[in-house]
């Protein structure tokens, strides 16, 4: 990158913290299972990094979930079911996030390069404000800790893909221009959001919901077999829009340029 940064704006499940990004998937799961609907991994994992309501809504308007709820209860799924499932889903996402909050294999040791060469460090989330009181608290005892984070609920609900949540990062942290600025995510969402908002924007592969397997179970797979995953899903960031891939957070600093 051939630009002054004065900003690395991360995102935290599956990016930052939670390898995989399991404590949503887990309570998504759980919530359609109640529900009667047996969701596929893909289908759950592809709206990730939405605002959680409205994961639950894209799910429940993907064909083969919507063709089995119209069987079960006898008509679409209306706001009243979205309501319904999302509170359900708050619920039991609240009782295992602080299971979830571990930072990722090098998160930590380039936060602090980052620090050191005078970058702020941003975060945004699909997560609520209640959840990120749960999150945020135990990541900062677990070493991390952003400059600033903001949820949907600061931006009026209006998560991923907007770029508000960015916007409202650079507000805080007082930065000049969005050229000045990197999104660093994990999912298809949060490339939207920061091609959305103009920034240069970096999708991370090992660890994240895209690829959605623990680190025990990436680290079992024959070099072959992790290296057509990693290709898989970096054509899945390009497809969105990203301006770079990089394998772990270990590669960040290469990609911009930074000793």
């Amino acid at each position: 990158m051939n630009r002054k940064i004065e900003a690395v704006i991360f995102d935290w499940a599956g990016t930052t913290v939670d390898y995989g990004c399991f404590a949503p998937v887990q309570a998504f799961v759980e919530v359609f299972r109640k529900a009667g609907i047996e969701p596929t991994m893909e289908e759950v994992r592809k709206p990730m990094g939405m605002l959680k309501r409205d994961h639950i809504k894209t799910m429940l308007a993907m064909p083969r979930i919507r063709e089995q709820w119209i069987e079960k209860y006898g008509q679409e799924p209306g706001e009243p079911d979205i309501d319904r499932l999302y509170e359900s889903f708050e619920e039991n996402l609240m009782g295992i996030l602080d299971q979830f909050a571990k930072p990722k294999p090098y998160v930590l040791e380039t936060v602090a390069k980052l620090r050191e060469k005078g970058i702020k460090i941003g975060s945004t989330t699909g997560y609520t404000d209640e959840m990120m009181e749960v999150v945020v608290p135990k990541a900062k005892e677990e070493g991390y800790e952003p400059d600033a984070w903001f949820s949907p609920n600061s931006v009026g609900n209006a998560g991923r893909p907007y770029p508000y949540m960015i916007f409202k990062n650079m507000e805080v942290l007082r930065i000049t221009s969005t050229a000045n600025v990197v999104k660093v995510g994990d999912t298809v969402s949060d490339i939207k959001e920061g091609k959305n908002a103009g920034v240069f924007t970096i999708g991370v592969i090992e660890g994240s919901s895209e690829m959605g397997l623990t680190q025990e179970e990436y680290e079992r797979l024959p070099q072959s077999e992790k290296d057509s995953l990693v290709r898989t899903v970096e054509k899945t960031y390009k497809e969105a829009g990203a301006d770079a891939v990089i394998r772990n957070m270990s590669e960040l600093l290469e990609v911009l340029v930074i000793d």
